[in-house]
């Protein structure tokens, strides 16, 4: 029986009931991930340090009037910023990473490193749980913001990050509904094929604990009443858990539909690394990086 998830507030107070954390950020010299920060750390229990440029950061905590006790580290560089908070978490004083004003891929270099980063055996993946007013529990979707054009074995190993947090956040059997512009196999639509294929792995075991089937359109996958209509007799249709998208295009145009579009809420974390990573978008707000955080903090 899956315990669902009904709500990001859901998500924050769990959040709240886990032991106190650390939490690092990388190039902390921006004001939205400080507000979300200093909301973190009032509410969420946690421990606290920024890495990058100390005058900065001060001066942008000054002008917030926040006054916590932050443990500041003072590395300009952004580089190298990043590589000392990935050595933080690696050596277990740390225990979620955070970015900040730097871009991805610096930071998921440092993460990579083999000496000090947080790779594991498993692929990195993007992952966000959406609370949407026109659906009754949370989903997730992945990829919307790293794996670009996965072939279907790096799609395989998206679904298995993807199932193994649900798993963690109690949903024990979820269903993953794999995306296409149409519910039918079409040999001249890859993400179509791939659905076959990944459906298969599934009733062979090679992807467990889950219930995997596709190819859906969106409105099927989300919808049991155009599921009907359109005679897709699917029994998660309409009842996903998990949508995996087709491409990163696919997965960020929805992404940011769902959120500026129709009034989403969402949290997100990068999976797959020995410990989660918040990396949400430049435009994301305040409430959704403070989101990413609780997250973060479940999945430790």
């Amino acid at each position: 029986m899956n315990n669902y998830l009904n709500s990001i507030d859901e998500i924050i107070h769990r959040s709240k009931a886990c032991p106190k954390q650390r939490l690092v950020v990388a190039v902390a010299q921006d004001p939205y991930v400080l507000d979300a920060v200093k909301l973190a750390f009032e509410t969420l229990t946690l421990n606290v340090t920024l890495i990058g440029d100390e005058q900065e950061i001060r001066e942008l905590l000054l002008e917030s009037k926040v006054f916590h006790p932050y443990e500041i580290m003072d590395i300009k560089d952004k580089a190298q910023a990043c590589i000392e908070a990935a050595k933080l978490v690696h050596s277990g004083y740390a225990h979620i990473l955070m970015k900040g004003l730097v871009d991805t891929s610096i930071l998921l270099k440092a993460v990579l490193d083999k000496t000090y980063g947080l790779k594991t055996e498993k692929r990195l993946s993007h992952i966000s749980l959406i609370e949407n007013s026109h659906y009754p529990k949370l989903f997730m979707i992945s990829d919307a913001a790293m794996n670009m054009y996965p072939d279907v074995l790096i799609k395989k190993d998206i679904i298995l990050n993807g199932v193994d947090v649900l798993h963690r956040l109690g949903i024990m059997k979820p269903n993953v509904g794999i995306l296409a512009a149409i519910e039918k196999e079409n040999p001249k639509m890859p993400a179509t094929i791939d659905a076959i294929l990944l459906k298969k792995m599934n009733e062979d075991g090679i992807i467990a604990n889950c219930i995997v089937d596709g190819p859906f359109a969106l409105d099927n996958a989300l919808s049991k009443e155009a599921a009907v209509h359109k005679g897709v007799t699917s029994p998660i249709a309409g009842d996903v858990d998990f949508l995996l998208v087709p491409t990163i295009d696919a997965g960020n145009i929805l992404y940011k539909s769902l959120m500026f579009l129709s009034n989403s809420k969402s949290a997100s974390v990068v999976y797959g690394a020995s410990a989660p990573i918040v990396v949400t978008s430049r435009a994301d707000g305040i409430m959704t990086k403070y989101a990413s955080i609780a997250l973060a903090k479940l999945l430790v």
